[in-house]
C-alpha cells in the first residue's frame, strides 16, 4: 500500500518529514521507500541555492538531502534513511532487506555499488560539456548497467525484482535513478536501458516504475530535461 504524503504546512504526517529535492534520485529513492512502506509522512522541498535552516541544523555535517526527520531526529543519508525506515517499521509494507545474512550483504554490496559506481558513470552524462562526451558517458553506464543484469539474476532467485517476489533494498536504491536513466537518451543519443543488451533489467525497470507509489515519485523525462537544460545554463555549460 503506497504511503500517504503530506503536503508541507497542510498538517497531518507530523511523526515523519522527509526534506528533499524533487529530481535527487537519492531523495526519490527515500520517498519511494517510505510509499511503499505505507508511511504517512510530510515532504518538504528544500531550495539548495538558498537551504533551510531546518536542513542546515538536521545535517550540519554534510548540509544534503534527503533528511528524515522523525520526530526531532535527523537521519541523513538516503541508504541509512531506508535501513532506519526498515528496521523502524517493520511491520509496514515490504522488508527490504532479507532475514538471511548473506542475501543481506549481497544486498548492501549492490546497493553500494550503485553509488560508488553507477552513479559517478553517469554524472558526466548530466554534466559532460559536448554531447560527444556525454554519449561516451552514457556507453560506459550500459558496461555498468551489463553488471547489473547479472546481479539481477543473483539476487532475484528467478523473481520479479531484485529482492526476489517482493521489493528491496537494490530495487528501491537503482530504481530512484530510473528517471535520470531513462532522460539519459534524449540527453545524448545513448539508451542505457536497453532491452537488446539488459532484457532482464528493463523488465525490471518497467515493473518497477510502475509500482504504486514509486511511478508518482519518478519525474518524467521532459521535466527532468528542463531541470538540465536550467543546471547546465547557470554552470556555462552549452
Amino acid at each position: 500500500m503506497a504511503g500517504r504524503e503530506e503536503a508541507a504546512g497542510t498538517g497531518g504526517g507530523d511523526e515523519l518529514t522527509l526534506l528533499g529535492v524533487w529530481p535527487s534520485p537519492f531523495v526519490i529513492r527515500a520517498r519511494a521507500a517510505l510509499n511503499l512502506k505505507g508511511l504517512s509522512y510530510r515532504y518538504v522541498e528544500d531550495d539548495l541555492t538558498s537551504k533551510s535552516d531546518l536542513l542546515l541544523a538536521s545535517n550540519p555535517v554534510h548540509r544534503k538531502v534527503p533528511v528524515l526527520l522523525h520526530g526531532s531526529r535527523p537521519v541523513c543519508e538516503s541508504r541509512l534513511i531506508l535501513e532506519y525506515l526498515d528496521e523502524a517499521f517493520p511491520a509496514c509494507g515490504p522488508r527490504l532487506l532479507a532475514g538471511d545474512p548473506y542475501d543481506r550483504a549481497t544486498a548492501r554490496f549492490w546497493a553500494s555499488y550503485v553509488d560508488d559506481k553507477l552513479f559517478s558513470t553517469w554524472i558526466p552524462v548530466y554534466n559532460g560539456r559536448t554531447r560527444d562526451d556525454r554519449a561516451e558517458a552514457a556507453r560506459r553506464v550500459v558496461g555498468v548497467l551489463e553488471e547489473f543484469e547479472t546481479a539481477f539474476q543473483e539476487c532475484s532467485g528467478g523473481g520479479a525484482f531484485f529482492g526476489g517476489d517482493g521489493v528491496g533494498l537494490v530495487d528501491v536504491v537503482l530504481g530512484g535513478f530510473l528517471g535520470w536513466l531513462r532522460a539519459s537518451e534524449a540527453m545524448c543519443g545513448v539508451r542505457v536501458v536497453d532491452p537488446a543488451t539488459t532484457p532482464l533489467l528493463a523488465a525490471w525497470a518497467g515493473r518497477f516504475g510502475a509500482l504504486d507509489g514509486v511511478r508518482e515519485v519518478i519525474p518524467g523525462v521532459e521535466r527532468l530535461l528542463e531541470y538540465n537544460r536550467m543546471r547546465r545554463a547557470l554552470r556555462g555549460l552549452p
